[in-house]
């Protein structure tokens, strides 16, 4: 199993989305290279993500950022759907400089490049999500998502 960090606005949407991919094992909700040990007062940098495991020999990196890309407008920067400021930025954050490297392959096969917004970078920094945040979207299936209700069973 390996370990890979998207972020992409509400974690709680981002959650509910890739706990149906294929070959996702395990997912938790938090927060990514911030410059705190915690999640007390403000963000500290963060961005809100989703901790991602999954089985390498079920799906890789470039099929997980495909799925990704399906739910997240790449070209807005700090905002996705209503959610606006840094902790709502796009990005994909790993330990492995292999993940890294087949992310930005990723990015520059697109023919538009030069507009994505998503950040690339090697995880500094996760917190853990409070209790709240995890799985929020089946506790509570009304609350605001800016993903598309239908992306969220799209692959059950």
């Amino acid at each position: 199993m390996e370990t890979v960090y998207f972020a992409g606005g509400c974690l709680w949407g981002v959650q509910a989305f890739i706990k149906t991919l294929p070959g996702v094992t395990f997912t938790e909700a938090g927060r990514a290279n911030g410059t705190s040990d915690t999640l007390e007062g403000e963000y500290d940098g963060y961005a809100e993500c989703v901790k991602t495991v999954f089985d390498p020999t079920v799906i890789t990196i470039k099929e997980l950022m495909g799925y990704f890309f399906e739910i997240i407008d790449p070209y807005s920067l700090n905002k996705q759907g209503q959610d606006v400021g840094e902790k709502y930025r796009t990005g994909v954050y790993s330990e492995k400089q292999e993940h890294l490297n087949e992310a930005r392959a990723f990015l520059l096969e697109r023919n538009d490049y030069d507009r994505i917004v998503v950040e690339v970078l090697p995880l500094t920094n996760y917190v853990r999500s409070a209790e709240e945040h995890q799985d929020r979207l089946a506790k509570f299936p009304n609350d605001y998502c800016h993903i598309p209700k239908a992306m969220l069973s799209k692959y059950k």
